[in-house]
């Protein structure tokens, strides 16, 4: 005994060391700061079950007279008792039903307010840290672990509460009819105790790779369907599938293995319970045979005895649900806890960038420095300025940091020395940072259409645009003349990920959604590159011709454009170093 009280000393001294326990109560204060919105609903949750306690309690009263009334032969309170015994039934299925719409209704409040804020802050999350999870684990976060805390929500504190007035109330009523069937009735607590500690233990790691498994099926699901076209051209659909296969088996045992412990443990918690069903039945009928008690007491005491065995269960089942519940806690947290965007100075930005709408926004690079959390340094005392109604051109080998600088301007990375600065004609400057991201408009690489229509894609960016407006932004990009001639015009269908269209169709729709935006500057990231040299002159050429005032930038592997450019920057060295006219040239003639 001595021995067994070191060990679980020695044990918990541990996990406060290892700040496990800590752990585990900030995540629980987490969890509270969602569930006191609703301390109202919760309360009146938790009255409502305890309501049905009661009500149940009652009827294990109501029908021990009832038995005695039969057994007695006293036909005069027959109806009585008949009657209330039908009340509290009809009571107990009306306390049951709303106990159910209240549980539902909170659940389903939470899961919506806690999803919708994840949602939000995932999206203002530091960029750079965001791409650190895999998008098939954010989805899982996002979706199973915060449905998980909506479900829990109700399943601790309020279940907590009405399990221990079940148990309480119950253990009341057989001490003061009969104190020695609370013996019986008890019997199986410490074995219940014992039995679920052991599953709590097994139930922290399973929960763990659980999740982590869950993540990683949802991620590989996600990356097959998104690159079924690749995976059907290089023949990998056996691969695929055998992949599946493999993820389905590790996933299944794994939940095989937790789910032999779970039924060992109820199988031995199964028999426990029998043992002491059944020693209460014994000593029920000994203390009938004796004249101890009547028939309808040990109905009742024999009724009160399982509610006391379930109770305790169900007392000893919510801290597992409490670990499960801080597991999925813990997860959400890694993602809400990682730095967030600063948009403190979003109305600043906005009456800045308006009032210098007209005459336009110049774009100053000076001296950044930048490199990746590996520490891979990108650019080194970088620089170059642009100004309204010129294209600048960024060019450089794939990797050397193209696609970067376009980060580093649209503020999803943060220059570790050196300044961007917006500047407007009056001199006036805003230093750039997330909330001045307004001021930009960005087609990247690739095929970035949304499933919907194309007045619904162009009106992403421009909610109050109206039909003439979005059409002459198609227009500009070159893309009206195919968009008339669809069926429904600019109310045709695109379908995910652009399907639908070829890619240079997709790339004028783009550059078109970011025309529709009329941002002062605007980033075109490899945006033309499935575009034959024709159209992507003439693309270029509408965008230049066009009145508004605005910058732009291109990123480009392409000859043809750099002609085109007002001034060229090579990245070399780390550095952007202005190209001369024979440079240009000669990069020209070396393509």
């Amino acid at each position: 005994m001595a021995d067994s009280l070191k060990n679980r000393l020695r044990f918990y001294r541990e996990r406060v060391k290892s700040g496990r326990i800590r752990e585990i109560w900030r995540q629980a204060m987490w969890i509270y700061n969602y569930a006191k919105r609703y301390h109202r609903a919760m309360i009146f949750y938790t009255l409502l079950g305890m309501a049905g306690s009661l009500v149940g309690l009652l009827t294990s009263m109501v029908s021990r007279d009832l038995v005695d009334i039969i057994t007695g032969h006293r036909t005069g309170e027959l109806i009585r008792t008949f009657s209330i015994m039908i009340g509290l039934a009809v009571g107990n299925i009306v306390v049951s039903q709303i106990t159910g719409y209240v549980s539902a209704r909170i659940s389903m409040r939470v899961d919506a307010e806690i999803k919708q804020d994840i949602f939000s802050k995932i999206l203002v999350t530091d960029w750079e840290s965001l791409t650190a999870y895999h998008t098939g684990d954010l989805l899982t976060r996002w979706s199973s672990d915060a449905s998980a805390i909506s479900n829990g929500v109700l399943g601790f504190v309020p279940n907590l509460v009405i399990n221990m007035f079940r148990f309480f109330s119950a253990l009341y009523v057989v001490l003061y009819h009969d104190p020695s069937f609370a013996i019986f009735a008890l019997l199986g607590i410490p074995f219940s105790l014992v039995m679920s500690r052991r599953l709590l233990n097994r139930m922290q790691s399973n929960n763990q790779r659980s999740a982590q498994m869950a993540a990683r099926m949802s991620g590989f699901n996600q990356e097959t369907f998104s690159n079924i076209q690749t995976i059907k051209a290089f023949g990998l659909v056996k691969l695929y599938v055998a992949r599946l296969r493999q993820l389905q088996d590790d996933y299944i045992n794994m939940r095989l293995e937790f789910s032999r412990m779970s039924m060992a443990t109820s199988v031995i918690l199964g028999f426990v319970g029998l043992l002491v069903s059944y020693s209460s039945y014994g000593w029920g009928i000994y203390r009938v045979w004796s004249g101890a008690i009547t028939y309808g007491s040990m109905t009742m005491f024999l009724a009160l005895s399982g509610t006391l065995t379930g109770a305790v269960n169900s007392l000893a089942g919510i801290v597992p649900s409490a670990i499960s519940l801080t597991t999925s806690a813990g997860r959400l947290m890694d993602i809400l806890e990682m730095p967030q965007e600063d948009y403190s100075g979003t109305e600043r930005a906005e009456q800045f960038i308006e009032a210098h709408r007209t005459e336009g926004i110049s774009l100053e690079v000076d001296a950044v420095d930048y490199s990746y959390k590996t520490g891979t340094q990108v650019f080194s005392g970088a620089s170059f300025t642009a100004r309204p109604h010129e294209i600048i051109g960024l060019v450089g080998p794939s990797g050397e940091g193209k696609t970067t600088m376009l980060r580093l301007l649209l503020a999803l990375v943060q220059p570790h020395a050196g300044t961007v600065t917006l500047r407007g004609a009056d001199g006036e400057t805003l230093p750039l940072t997330p909330a001045a991201r307004s001021a930009f408009a960005y087609v990247p690489q690739g095929n970035t259409m949304f499933s919907g229509t194309i007045a619904e894609n162009m009106r992403t960016v421009c909610p109050d645009a109206t039909d003439d407006e979005i059409r002459d932004a198609l227009r500009l990009a070159c893309a009206l003349d195919f968009v008339d001639k669809l069926p429904d015009g600019i109310d045709s269908a695109v379908k995910e990920r652009g399907g639908g269209f070829s890619e240079g169709q997709a790339q004028r729709l783009s550059i078109a959604r970011a025309l529709l935006r009329r941002s002062p500057i605007l980033l075109l990231d490899e945006a033309s590159s499935a575009l034959d040299v024709a159209t992507e002159r003439r693309v270029l050429r509408s965008i230049m011709a066009d009145e508004y005032p605005r910058v732009c930038i291109v990123t480009t592997h392409r000859p043809t454009v750099l002609t085109m450019c007002t001034r060229v920057y090579q990245i070399r060295d780390k550095r952007l170093t202005l190209l001369s006219g024979d440079e240009v040239e000669q990069l020209i003639r070396e393509f």
